[in-house]
């Protein structure tokens, strides 16, 4: 079966994690404490076999603004936050901008961005403490040890799924990766930490502040390579929904439905992306080494929808997930994983 047919309205046969940047997002993005997990048998994560992936191609699409403001006219404190209200809303509605609020209040400085203060801003300007842009593809991925295992993951991801569409007959169009720090801007608006890694379907970007991979492994407890490469890899799968024209359909339904409609919707999107980052795991099996599977199970789980409300708010409210529960983003990466098959992931028809 063509990997086209494996749309919202389509049957694929048999069926089988934004996480931080799971519940805010332009297609992602959640952010909370989850329970921590101990990586690999205890061991610090640092002094583990990494996935075994190629260097990065260096025809892969990558920029960088990190170094810089991300200008554009938003201006400091309630400029930064209230930037990301509009595009909030219309994706998520009005639990969407109340999840916003909460998680800056919940991670701190939240009240402050409220505070308002400062004009608009003009000209990017340097960011203390940010590491400098590179110019090129080998000098963007080398900034820091946490660029590079993006490039490696985006170009591992890139490389597969040229190969599943061209398998498949269809006409496969490359991403581009961009790196920022604290700000940034994308085509879908404010590129910001407080985000997460999100993907862009406007310019067709994934957008990543590195310093996400740290919090990761601190906060959400998901330490490990291939947590980090699970990250790249549902956001790429992102890019495979925006090819395939199921982000469409799906913006169809948030803009026509009620919220809960909309929701149920973004759901089974994030799940799909989740089965997706499984697929590109399961084409390159050859390459895991022992305890990345678990790494990628704790990194799902500490970003479900549920285990990230209790955290932040104590309670769930099962009608405002936007990504899945722990229980369903484990599920879908596993089917991923096991099946190694795009066709097994849709997760529009039936049970989720």
């Amino acid at each position: 079966m063509g990997l086209l047919q494996c749309g919202i309205n389509a049957g694929c046969g048999e069926r089988g994690i934004t996480g931080y940047k799971t519940t805010l997002r332009a297609t992602s993005l959640a952010t909370s404490r989850a329970a921590a997990h101990s990586c690999r048998n205890g061991n610090d994560f640092r002094n583990t076999p990494a996935m075994r992936l190629d260097d990065f191609d260096p025809n892969i699409n990558v920029e960088d603004q990190r170094g810089q403001g991300g200008g554009g006219g938003f201006g400091g404190g309630g400029g930064l936050l209230f930037g990301l209200v509009p595009m909030i809303f219309s994706r998520f509605g009005c639990g969407g901008v109340a999840v916003l609020l909460a998680v800056m209040f919940f991670f701190g400085g939240g009240l402050g961005m409220l505070g308002g203060g400062g004009g608009q801003s003009g000209a990017p300007t340097q960011q203390v403490g940010q590491p400098r842009a590179g110019t090129d593809t080998q000098s963007i991925c080398s900034v820091n040890p946490e660029s590079k295992a993006a490039c490696n993951a985006f170009s591992s991801a890139d490389k597969t799924w040229a190969a599943i569409f061209q398998r498949n007959g269809q006409q496969f169009q490359q991403p581009k990766l961009v790196f920022y720090g604290g700000n940034g801007q994308s085509g879908c608006g404010a590129a910001q930490s407080a985000m997460g890694p999100f993907y862009c379907p406007r310019d067709r970007g994934v957008y990543l502040d590195t310093s996400f991979f740290a919090e990761l492994a601190d906060k959400f407890g998901a330490k490990g390579d291939f947590a980090q490469y699970y990250v790249i890899a549902h956001e790429f799968g992102h890019h495979i929904q925006n090819l395939l024209g199921t982000s469409d359909q799906v913006s169809r339904i948030q803009r026509s439905g009620s919220e809960v409609e909309g929701n149920q919707a973004s759901v089974k999107l994030e799940l799909q992306a989740d089965c997706y980052a499984g697929v590109w795991a399961a084409q390159n099996r050859d390459r895991l080494e022992p305890g990345d599977i678990e790494e990628g199970m704790t990194a799902a789980r500490a970003i479900g929808d549920d285990t990230l409300q209790k955290q932040s708010q104590g309670r769930v409210v099962p009608d405002s997930f936007t990504h899945g529960t722990s229980a369903q983003r484990m599920k879908w990466l596993r089917v991923g994983m096991e099946s190694g098959d795009p066709n097994a992931c849709n997760t529009f028809e039936g049970a989720i």
